[in-house]
């Protein structure tokens, strides 16, 4: 664009395991940059993927949940979400049995919708966004024992209020609907 050679890739040189628990695996990686400067210590927070779901009824109204959040110590709006755990478990399948699990929604028609990193310096994972349109109520909600969820139904206005008033502080949430309210007004 400007005429200035792309960044490279860093060599890795050595990787140690400092903690490997289901929710917390931390590596140390020894690099060596591009220029031959050599990172004895660069740390690396590895995580399964995430998936989120941006879920939309036939009415038109998109499912929200609101949970507390320990790490910030505060109920907030999020969408449906969760981890890519289970082997031989599509993105997709995950996608569908977190919205299930969480609010009871479920059919519809699905979309990849975004690809997003919640810290691509230290962190190892992505976060696959899928749109969901015309879900509908399917059954009961089937939560984990440590999970307690609101489940609202919220029209496209309170949804863009939601994120513009800072009501939804989990960014890879946030994201996916801005760029759905912006596809909305091209």
């Amino acid at each position: 664009m400007n005429g200035q050679p792309e960044p490279g890739a860093w060599e890795k040189l050595g990787t140690q395991y400092l903690y490997r628990y289901p929710w917390l695996t931390m590596r140390q990686d020894r690099v060596r940059l591009p220029n031959g400067r050599v990172i004895d210590d660069y740390y690396i927070w590895e995580y399964p993927p995430w998936t989120n779901v941006l879920a939309l009824t036939g009415k038109g109204h998109a499912v929200l949940i609101r949970q507390y959040r320990h790490g910030i110590g505060g109920v907030y709006w999020e969408l449906p979400a969760g981890v890519h755990d289970k082997p031989g478990e599509s993105l997709l399948e995950a996608a569908q049995r977190e919205l299930l699990e969480e609010t009871g929604f479920g059919g519809g028609t699905w979309t990849p919708w975004m690809e997003l990193s919640a810290n691509p310096a230290l962190q190892n994972n992505l976060t696959c966004t899928f749109l969901a349109e015309g879900v509908e109520p399917l059954g009961p909600r089937q939560l984990d024992a440590t999970e307690e969820i609101s489940v609202h139904l919220v029209s496209i206005e309170e949804l863009k209020t939601i994120v513009l008033q800072g009501e939804m502080l989990q960014s890879l949430h946030a994201a996916p609907i801005l760029k759905y309210l912006l596809m909305l007004n091209r």
